[in-house]
């Protein structure tokens, strides 16, 4: 009996420290890691013998944009809890905070680092003292310099810093973002520099591609240059260490283009003597005209991130599958045309260094497809700042940077609510960050966008936003019984009904989810994996998976769900012409199709009456 107690007290202790390990591990998902850093309590204590040495000194000396450098360290009393990071500017010790110190014993550093590892990644360092890692820079505008660090992240003490390395032009053009702009025939391309409009002028050089080779009759369009302040933040981090200079954003209107002919582009600045800085050249196709019957193919994806291809910042399972959907999105860019990536972009919350280390990310996606944009609460939601979520989402922002480093064709850039005709689709944006509800601002547009399509020459209508207003089984919504945002689509979901929205988008939830044609809760088709004749409901899906942390169902599956993945992926969207369309999901890890179906039907299907799509109507003769 006594021996058979000692077994059942050894098996119920394990099985408490195993769930203690589960909870002290989970919260290590989801936080920004560059916030685990008590940047704000490092103290300067060099020494003698600690030492950190890049190389190369100088780089992108053949005009890269992104480089590796090596990075060799070392000193006498090596610890596990040492750590290395990247500060730019180069020089984070002297000066002042513009923030105010919350004690008198309070240290001068006051701002985080763009990135950092630990110093036992080079797996001698605990024993020899010395080790080596290979960090990837990008052009951030300024120097770099790299510190040693020891005492862990709560209680920091710098013991080394490296000399200063340096891009060789660091206010080079880097990273375009493609948009298509109000009109079909009108692309606008952002980029961020370090120069501001009186040192040197901003413009974008493109033209048409010709036939063989060569390009035709190019052109020279200025661009106008944006910016934002340590005073435009609404909060810590972004107002405190987590700021770091955004540069100079501008934006180019490459108007009058020719529906579906490639194009050409790079962008550059004048400076004042005339010579002129050029960034990369790269092509693009133009859009279709609305109506245009051809084969046209969409990317639909949320909650993406950013990631390390160092492996730095990484151990927090910050977003663990944002490079493997970036890379499989890169190796097909010739299979689709354009990308929607409907909110929490970067997931910087306040450290505004990651901002840049997105745009480099994604460059490769978004210098040759239009990038459209929606706002998440990772880019907006700040307590107190006008926002439908009184919470701090954003670490600060408040939506400065999105609205800034990206363009979108709103009416005003502070409501992130959108239309955009794209061939036969049309997509109508939504802002859930503001409130969507009858009567106010919102809910207007998205009636306005819903009824002014042409459904005879565009079928196919699609609605996307960043929260859920829609349908999710995710297990917080369900353990609230609505299964969506409070008051989500009571407001929306007769708009859906009436103008026949093919499907609706959401991210926020990390995974994967489809629903089958639904109005009012209710499924109003058996089918699941082929759709034809009178629209009868709204497809809805969770898009999600982009790279974040992934987020769990509730155990229970509604009727309502057709196929759940808790997985990274993203959504294709083909329209082989006005009366056909594949929808696949595809999973980021290796490409492939895990979810998908189809849809065939005429205009007449479209005009259809069903409950609550139609108007009343008249026998009179």
């Amino acid at each position: 009996m006594g021996k058979m107690l000692h077994v059942v007290l050894v098996v119920v202790l394990a099985m408490a420290a195993a769930s203690a390990a589960m909870v002290s591990a989970s919260p290590a998902e989801g936080i920004q890691p560059l916030s685990k850093i008590a940047i704000h309590k490092a103290t300067v204590e060099l020494h003698g013998s600690a030492y950190v040495r890049v190389t190369p000194a100088l780089l992108g000396d053949q005009g890269e944009d992104t480089v590796w450098v090596t990075v060799k360290y070392g000193w006498e009393n090596p610890s596990s809890d040492d750590w290395i990071a990247v500060f730019s500017p180069a020089d984070f010790i002297s000066g002042s905070c513009p923030n105010p110190r919350r004690n008198a014993d309070e240290p001068g550093l006051c701002t985080a680092p763009i990135k950092y590892q630990y110093a036992n990644y080079s797996a001698n360092y605990r024993y020899w003292g010395k080790g080596t890692i290979r960090f990837q820079i990008i052009n951030q505008r300024s120097d770099f310099s790299f510190a040693l660090f020891t005492g862990g992240f709560e209680n920091p003490k710098l013991v080394a810093v490296s000399k200063a390395v340096a891009f060789k032009n660091p206010n080079a053009p880097v990273f375009p973002r493609l948009a298509q702009g109000k009109t079909h025939d009108e692309m606008t391309v952002t980029w961020t520099s370090g120069y501001n409009i009186d040192e040197a002028y901003p413009l974008v050089e493109w033209g048409m591609v010709a036939p063989g080779g060569g390009v035709r009759n190019p052109t020279r369009t200025p661009a106008g240059t944006l910016t934002f302040n340590r005073g435009s933040m609404c909060g810590e981090p972004a107002r405190t260490v987590g700021w770091r200079d955004p540069g100079f954003i501008h934006t180019a209107f490459m108007r009058d283009l020719w529906p579906n002919k490639e194009y050409t582009y790079k962008s550059g600045h004048e400076l004042s003597d005339g010579t002129m800085v050029w960034g990369k050249s790269y092509t693009f196709r133009a859009p279709p005209t609305p109506g245009q019957n051809s084969l046209q193919r969409i990317i639909v994806l949320g909650d993406m991130g950013k990631a390390e291809r160092d492996g730095s910042n990484e151990f927090a399972n910050y977003q663990p599958g944002s490079l493997n959907t970036t890379d499989t999105l890169v190796k097909d860019l010739d299979n689709y045309d354009i990308v929607f990536h409907i909110g929490d972009m970067p997931y910087a919350n306040g450290y505004l260094s990651q901002w840049d280390q997105f745009t480099a990310q994604v460059a490769p996606i978004s210098a040759r497809k239009p990038y459209m944009v929606a706002s998440g609460n990772h880019e907006r939601d700040w307590p107190n700042t006008g926002g439908f979520f009184d919470v701090k989402d954003s670490g600060g922002e408040c939506g400065v940077p999105a609205e800034t480093m990206y363009y979108y064709p709103a009416e005003n850039r502070a409501n992130f609510w959108y239309k955009v005709d794209y061939g036969m689709f049309r997509f109508c944006v939504a802002d859930t960050g503001h409130d969507w509800r009858e009567g106010t601002p919102q809910h207007k547009f998205i009636e306005e966008c819903l009824s002014t399509v042409d459904r005879k020459h565009q079928p196919w209508l699609i609605f996307a936003a960043h929260r859920v207003l829609g349908y999710s089984s995710n297990a917080w919504y369900a353990a609230e019984g609505s299964f969506e945002e409070p008051e989500g689509r009571e407001s929306l979901q007769k708009l859906w009904q009436r103008y026949r929205v093919d499907m609706a988008f959401f991210g926020h939830v990390h995974n994967y989810e489809r629903t089958c044609p639904l109005y009012q809760s209710q499924c109003v088709t058996g089918e699941r994996s082929h759709y034809s004749g009178t629209m009868n409901g709204t497809i809805f899906v969770v898009a999600g998976g982009g790279g974040s942390h992934l987020s769990s169902y509730t155990t229970a599956i509604p009727r309502w769900s057709v196929f759940r993945d808790q997985d990274y992926g993203f959504v294709k969207l083909t329209a082989f012409n006005h009366s056909s369309l594949l929808f696949e999901y595809k999973k980021s890890s290796d490409g492939n199709v895990y979810d998908s179906f189809t849809v065939d039907r005429d205009y007449r299907d479209v005009l259809s009456c069903v409950h609550d799509s139609c108007f009343p109507t008249t026998l009179a003769l």
